[in-house]
């Protein structure tokens, strides 16, 4: 399915999880999205290392994007949910996609950041192990499937998934956008 029209927002921080970044950018480029790589500061634009070493650079920074002109958020795992997460910033552009009723598509550990910012509760939703009681005590309904899609908001537990993950972000992208209350 081609996308040339689509635009996705991905957060990048340091310790991500190589192929939960990678392997679904790599997809989306080449079914002709435009995807752009967001930092949390300027030295990001200079190379953010993963978990297992790959070094990506940031296209820009959280500080000059507008949530308006993504068509979809991703969020990959590893380290960097645990910084993103920590940042007030990153929180309300997740929140604004999600009033908005954009797709927000998070794997491993990156669901961390939306039970940061307040999203998953009454919604179900899957992640690393690690990461269950804090869905749970955010009020989200776990699963333990390979993708959960809620609404807007598709989740994925690890770097097995990623073929199902990324289908569900193409069959979102697909789907006319959806404005939530």
């Amino acid at each position: 399915m081609g996308i040339p029209d689509k635009k996705i927002a991905v957060f990048l921080a340091k310790g991500f999880e190589d192929h939960e970044l990678i392997e679904p950018v790599n997809a989306l480029r080449g079914a002709g999205a435009k995807v752009v790589l967001i930092g949390m500061s300027e030295a990001d634009k200079r190379g953010v290392r993963g978990k297992l070493g790959t070094v990506v650079s940031a296209d820009t920074t959280i500080d000059l994007v507008d949530q308006e002109d993504f068509d979809l958020l991703l969020i990959p795992g590893g380290k960097g949910p645990a910084l993103l997460r920590q940042d007030e910033r990153i929180l309300d552009f997740v929140r604004e996609f999600d009033r908005e009723g954009k797709p927000i598509a998070a794997i491993c550990h990156g669901p961390q950041v939306l039970v940061s910012a307040g999203v998953l509760k009454g919604r179900t939703a899957t992640s690393y192990h690690s990461v269950v009681p804090e869905l749970k005590e955010a009020g989200a309904n776990f699963v333990s499937e390979p993708v959960a899609a809620d609404r807007n908001i598709i989740t994925s537990r690890k770097v097995e998934d990623i073929p199902d993950f990324t289908e569900a972000i193409f069959e979102a992208l697909k789907a006319p956008e959806r404005k939530t209350a």
